[in-house]
């Protein structure tokens, strides 16, 4: 009678706590439901608005959260904990050349990740199927980074990005550089793994310069910049190259004409070209 008197509330305990799973797991749905449903609108936007999207990717605490907090300077969530980061964080930074772009903060990948979580944080993992530009943080110290590499480039692949896409947007970053002595193997193995990869340390922020400036330039393949001068009675012209290009200066002249310095893709210059030619000389 004692063991059944006693069994009596670990089985309800039991049945209380399966309950506050599934009612957890209910409430999870419903916020990648909302996440994923929120990011499409805001990717819409961002495509319209033709701002590059960067996505910070990497195996589980390899330092993306705290790379984004360097470059970005928001206080992110920061932990050594698979999936701290649900909803991908995002900021706007600016680059060297003045170009503005959007920096996505992901989850992190781990080994062998299941098909089915997978699926399940696929609203989060999204943003880097679509990102311009991958930047694959590297954790330096660790003993495992080929490994680790290996496991990042497996997921991408079940995300649907094969190697040639994988290889065009992809650019490696090897963090936690103030951790290697300059003759540890461990730099061998890094030259070997990402030759000429930018080094930084997000903790101390070392490195993180050069960084943006191989963003900026990864970025800008593909673009043109030029100087054009605007008339008074070219308004629409002067309106279109703020609204598609990044004007990276301009100028008035006595005669009331404006000379703008300006960078846009290459497809957005054959536009201009096409409907204003007597300015895009």
């Amino acid at each position: 009678g004692g063991g059944g008197f006693l069994g009596g509330p670990g089985e309800r305990q039991i049945e209380l706590d399966r309950r506050m799973l599934m009612d957890r797991v209910v409430r999870i749905k419903k916020e990648l439901k909302e996440v994923e449903r929120t990011r499409h609108i805001q990717r819409g936007n961002r495509q319209r608005g033709e701002v590059p999207t960067i996505a910070l990717i990497g195996y589980t605490n390899a330092g993306k959260s705290t790379l984004f907090n360097r470059l970005t300077g928001a206080g992110v969530l920061s932990k050594d904990m698979l999936f701290a980061t649900l909803d991908p964080t995002m900021r706007a930074i600016t680059l060297p050349s003045g170009r503005e772009a959007v920096l996505a903060d992901t989850v992190g990948f781990i080994s062998q990740l299941p098909t089915e979580l997978v699926e399940a944080f696929k609203s989060t993992l999204e943003e880097v199927v679509q990102a311009d530009l991958l930047l694959h943080v590297h954790d330096s110290a660790s003993p495992l980074v080929a490994e680790e590499a290996g496991d990042v480039h497996d997921v991408l692949g079940d995300l649907g990005l094969d190697e040639e896409a994988q290889e065009q947007r992809l650019l490696s970053v090897l963090n936690k550089s103030d951790l290697l002595d300059d003759d540890d193997e461990q730099s061998d193995i890094l030259d070997n793994l990402v030759p000429g990869a930018a080094r930084v340390s997000a903790l101390t922020g070392n490195g993180t310069d050069d960084l943006l400036a191989d963003i900026d330039r990864h970025l800008g393949a593909g673009r043109r910049s030029a100087k054009i001068i605007i008339g008074p009675a070219d308004g629409a012209a002067r309106a279109w190259l703020f609204d598609r290009g990044q004007v990276r200066q301009s100028e008035m002249s006595d005669a009331g004409d404006m000379c703008l310095e300006v960078s846009m893709e290459e497809a957005d210059w054959a536009r201009f070209h096409a409907r204003w030619p007597e300015l895009a000389t």
